[in-house]
């Protein structure tokens, strides 16, 4: 398929003024970064999370005045997916210890109501367990049974048919849904997915992303370095870090501002600013050989008209490979659903900035260099 084939336009004539507008984007998404922060998921912040899909159409200021009595500190709630979704996090990894003893203390009286009096002995706590111990197997399955049907997580401590234990789970996940299962009877649901992560592993995979980033860049700039001059490796790796940095500020920029891309940074998103890193990279590296290309070809043309040159004779391919893939994404945005919109949002926007960067942030800055220094680019 053939378009756009004879473009004559002049990009590089018209660097000033994607100068100013990446400066620009830059800018107001740092300030944004600065002053609101960026906001992100379990994976790096820590804590325990939750998503529940309930039958019926729930409100949040239900499910939030549910959990204010739920004994579990600042608890963040918001819709996931849809008015049936929800999602509940805390930065709590288990059960707080004042919080303890009334969640025993509501295991013990769920038991009573279910046989009263019953002969029972604590065995064995722990901060995500409690196991109890009866006079005969039997009466142990019937109260596990009864338990675990009121919303508690409950379950035979072995498979043996003399075993008289019974433990039941206390974590955070498992106190939200046996409050909720008895505040909301008439609305079940089903969770949909559960995580957990320490504060310490939070901030080490943190810390290993940004390295991760920053050493895929060193690696870029080296690679570069050799195949080309090494202006043209850095001013690729520059434009690496226009499209992340820009990209980064969006998700800071647009939280709270759009319904829907409320976004927060975790390991998908980290594996889309590779992808676009790629992706960009890939771009760029196209319009560079066919530079080098055309400069052997035309060794009296001056470098600014054989970069325009380059730079339209591989817009066709750039617009075709990029309008596929941001096609696909696009579809990928609208119907992937809450667990996917962060992950397919900076794909769709990064491959645009990243495009954009080929053309009006890498070259340019190739051109400027050999202008300023007076310096003929030669291979």
């Amino acid at each position: 398929m053939r378009i756009f084939e004879h473009i004559h336009a002049d990009f590089l004539g018209k660097r000033k003024f994607f100068y100013i507008l990446s400066t620009t984007l830059f800018v107001l998404g740092m300030l944004n970064i600065i002053f609101r922060g960026l906001h992100f998921g379990i994976d790096f912040k820590g804590g325990s999370e939750i998503v529940l899909q309930f039958d019926n159409p729930v409100e949040v200021s239900q499910i939030r005045a549910d959990a204010e009595k739920m004994g579990l500190g600042e608890i963040e709630i918001k819709t996931f997916g849809g008015q049936t979704g929800i999602l509940i996090r805390t930065d709590l990894q288990e059960i707080p210890k004042n919080i303890y003893p009334k969640v025993v203390s509501e295991i013990n009286s769920s038991i009573d109501k279910v046989y009263p009096g019953i002969q029972r002995k604590i065995i064995d706590t722990s901060a995500n367990s409690i196991t109890y111990s009866f006079s005969n197997a039997d009466t142990a399955k019937n109260v596990v049974d009864k338990l675990f049907a009121m919303g508690f997580q409950s379950g035979r401590l072995s498979e043996e048919l003399t075993n008289t234990s019974m433990i039941v789970k206390i974590g955070i996940s498992d106190w939200v849904q046996q409050n909720l299962k008895r505040d909301m009877p008439n609305n079940h649901f089903k969770v949909l997915k559960e995580d957990k992560v320490g504060p310490k592993i939070g901030g080490e995979l943190k810390t290993q992303a940004v390295g991760a980033v920053l050493l895929s860049l060193a690696c870029i700039l080296v690679f570069l370095w050799f195949r080309y001059k090494f202006i043209f490796a850095f001013g690729a790796v520059l434009a690496l870090f226009h499209d992340v940095l820009i990209t980064l500020g969006m998700f800071s920029l647009l939280y709270g501002l759009i319904p829907g891309l409320n976004l927060e940074i975790n390991l998908t998103v980290m594996a889309a600013f590779f992808t676009l890193m790629g992706y960009s990279m890939n771009d760029t590296v196209i319009v560079f050989d066919r530079v080098r290309e055309n400069m052997k070809i035309h060794k009296n043309m001056p470098l600014e008209e054989v970069i325009n040159m380059s730079i339209n004779t591989t817009m066709s391919r750039t617009i075709l490979t990029g309008g596929t893939v941001l096609m696909c994404i696009l579809v990928l945005l609208i119907f992937g659903g809450e667990v996917l919109r962060a992950f397919s949002f900076t794909l769709f926007f990064g491959i645009i900035i990243g495009t954009y960067s080929s053309i009006f942030v890498a070259s340019a800055i190739v051109l400027d260099y050999a202008k300023k220094y007076a310096k003929k680019v030669e291979f």
